[in-house]
Protein backbone atom coordinates (compact mmCIF):
# COMPACT_ATOMS: atom_id res chain seq x y z
CA UNK A 1 0.00 0.00 0.00
CA UNK A 2 1.41 3.52 -1.56
CA UNK A 3 1.99 6.55 1.22
CA UNK A 4 -1.80 7.61 -0.78
CA UNK A 5 -3.51 5.23 -0.14
CA UNK A 6 -2.51 4.70 3.50
CA UNK A 7 -3.18 8.29 4.01
CA UNK A 8 -6.85 8.26 2.31
CA UNK A 9 -7.91 5.09 3.84
CA UNK A 10 -7.22 6.68 7.16
CA UNK A 11 -9.31 9.67 6.22
CA UNK A 12 -12.23 7.57 4.56
CA UNK A 13 -11.92 6.00 7.88
CA UNK A 14 -12.53 8.94 10.37
CA UNK A 15 -15.14 10.04 7.90
CA UNK A 16 -17.03 6.73 8.65
CA UNK A 17 -16.60 7.12 12.27
CA UNK A 18 -17.69 10.59 12.30
CA UNK A 19 -20.87 9.39 10.49
CA UNK A 20 -21.51 6.80 12.86
CA UNK A 21 -21.62 8.80 15.74
CA UNK A 22 -25.03 10.09 17.12
CA UNK A 23 -25.44 13.35 19.09
CA UNK A 24 -28.53 14.98 19.52
CA UNK A 25 -28.73 18.61 18.19
CA UNK A 26 -25.50 18.72 16.75
CA UNK A 27 -26.34 20.85 13.73
CA UNK A 28 -25.21 19.09 11.14
CA UNK A 29 -21.97 18.61 12.63
CA UNK A 30 -20.43 15.51 12.07
CA UNK A 31 -22.15 15.21 8.59
CA UNK A 32 -20.29 18.43 7.72
CA UNK A 33 -16.69 16.56 9.17
CA UNK A 34 -17.12 13.81 7.95
CA UNK A 35 -17.99 15.34 4.30
CA UNK A 36 -14.73 17.56 4.39
CA UNK A 37 -12.52 13.87 5.35
CA UNK A 38 -14.57 12.41 2.86
CA UNK A 39 -13.23 15.03 0.20
CA UNK A 40 -9.88 15.48 1.31
CA UNK A 41 -9.91 11.35 0.99
CA UNK A 42 -11.09 12.18 -2.62
CA UNK A 43 -8.42 14.31 -3.35
CA UNK A 44 -5.43 12.81 -1.45
CA UNK A 45 -6.23 9.46 -3.72
CA UNK A 46 -5.23 11.59 -6.81
CA UNK A 47 -2.19 12.27 -5.83
CA UNK A 48 0.92 10.94 -6.57
CA UNK A 49 3.13 9.43 -3.60
CA UNK A 50 6.20 11.54 -4.55
CA UNK A 51 3.32 14.91 -4.28
CA UNK A 52 5.45 17.78 -2.00
CA UNK A 53 1.90 17.52 0.19
CA UNK A 54 2.69 13.95 0.38
CA UNK A 55 6.50 14.27 0.96
CA UNK A 56 5.89 16.83 3.67
CA UNK A 57 3.70 14.44 5.73
CA UNK A 58 6.83 11.51 5.07
CA UNK A 59 9.07 14.29 7.02
CA UNK A 60 7.31 14.90 9.53
CA UNK A 61 6.90 11.84 10.95
CA UNK A 62 4.01 10.43 9.68
CA UNK A 63 4.55 7.42 8.10
CA UNK A 64 6.73 5.97 10.60
CA UNK A 65 10.37 7.18 10.90
CA UNK A 66 11.36 6.26 7.42
CA UNK A 67 8.40 7.57 5.77
CA UNK A 68 7.52 3.40 4.66
CA UNK A 69 4.82 2.78 7.10
CA UNK A 70 1.07 3.10 7.03
CA UNK A 71 -0.58 6.65 7.87
CA UNK A 72 -0.31 6.54 11.94
CA UNK A 73 -0.98 10.12 12.74
CA UNK A 74 -0.10 11.25 16.42
CA UNK A 75 -2.43 13.15 19.35
CA UNK A 76 -2.29 16.74 17.32
CA UNK A 77 -2.84 15.18 13.87
CA UNK A 78 -5.68 12.92 14.86
CA UNK A 79 -7.26 15.62 16.68
CA UNK A 80 -6.69 18.05 13.43
CA UNK A 81 -8.11 15.89 11.33
CA UNK A 82 -11.33 14.31 13.51
CA UNK A 83 -12.16 17.54 13.76
CA UNK A 84 -11.78 19.16 10.17
CA UNK A 85 -14.84 20.34 9.12
CA UNK A 86 -14.25 23.20 5.86
CA UNK A 87 -11.40 24.14 3.82
CA UNK A 88 -10.00 22.74 0.89
CA UNK A 89 -8.06 19.59 1.39
CA UNK A 90 -5.05 20.76 -0.04
CA UNK A 91 -5.23 22.69 3.64
CA UNK A 92 -6.05 20.03 5.84
CA UNK A 93 -2.78 18.40 4.27
CA UNK A 94 -0.75 21.65 4.77
CA UNK A 95 -1.84 22.34 8.50
CA UNK A 96 -1.05 18.58 9.52
CA UNK A 97 2.89 18.75 9.46
CA UNK A 98 2.58 21.56 12.04
CA UNK A 99 0.34 19.69 14.37
CA UNK A 100 2.98 16.70 13.82
CA UNK A 101 5.58 18.83 15.22
CA UNK A 102 3.45 20.34 18.01
CA UNK A 103 3.11 24.04 16.27
CA UNK A 104 -0.17 25.80 17.25
CA UNK A 105 -2.57 25.73 13.89
CA UNK A 106 -4.41 27.98 12.88
CA UNK A 107 -7.96 27.43 13.59
CA UNK A 108 -9.14 29.56 10.73
CA UNK A 109 -12.57 27.80 11.30
CA UNK A 110 -11.24 24.17 11.08
CA UNK A 111 -11.54 23.03 14.74
CA UNK A 112 -14.46 23.50 16.91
Amino acid sequence: MGTTDSLAGYLRARARWRLDRVQRRDGGWNARCALALLDAAAYVATLPDDDPLIIALEEAGCFGPYGYGDFEPGKGVAKLIDFWHDGEPWELLTAIPSAARGDTVPSAGHTR
